[in-house]
């Protein structure tokens, strides 16, 4: 014979007893899933926050390095330009010295006799030049010797005055002269040198 059984229970109840285990059950499983979200997030914006700073540490490091770099180019550039200005003054002196024995030959040559010099300035290729000359005619003759001259040009006198000189009544001259230099006409074979009239 088979057993009765008999729920004293009311059916209410129990069904409702069931739903709020069931709430309870998921706002539970919200709160862990809601706590490993916020935990999970908190790690992964970690792991980034932390490659960035390492990026940001490398830039640094790099940065560092390129502006080191950029320093020693910057002391490069002015070595080199230091470097071509001393090439620059050299190459002038090798040119120049050829230039002024060629200028002082020349005024050898076209000084008369009878008169000397005394002093010789030179600004750029303006030329003064001071001396003595037993007469006027001497200080002409220099000056059309000096307009002739392949590395004299454009003489201008500026004053002729008597002077006592040894004892001697003497014209004491000063005139201003230009300094060129001879071209030569090209020819094959012939270096820049001799074109500009340098031995």
């Amino acid at each position: 014979m088979t057993a009765i059984r008999i729920n004293l229970l009311p059916h209410r109840e129990q069904r409702r007893a069931l739903q709020q285990k069931t709430l309870v059950a998921l706002i539970v499983g919200s709160a862990l899933a809601g706590l490993v979200a916020v935990v999970l997030g908190h790690f992964i914006i970690t792991g980034m926050k932390d490659q960035q700073d390492q990026r940001n540490t490398f830039l640094k490091v790099e940065i560092a390095k390129l502006d080191a770099q950029i320093k020693e180019i910057a002391q490069l550039k002015e070595k080199t330009n230091a470097l071509l200005a001393r090439k620059q003054v050299v190459e002038e002196l090798q040119v120049n010295r050829a230039e002024v024995v060629h200028l002082f030959d020349e005024l050898a040559r076209q000084l008369p006799e009878g008169m000397y010099l005394k002093s010789i300035k030179q600004a750029g290729n303006k030329l003064t030049l001071s001396g003595y000359a037993q007469s006027s005619a001497r200080v002409s003759t220099l000056m059309r010797n000096i307009e002739n001259s392949q590395w004299l040009n454009a003489p201008r006198l500026i004053e002729v005055k008597t002077a006592d000189q040894n004892k001697m009544r003497v014209n004491e001259f000063s005139l201003e002269a230009t300094q060129t230099v001879p071209v030569a006409p090209a020819g094959p074979g012939t270096s820049s040198e001799q074109k500009a009239g340098k031995p």
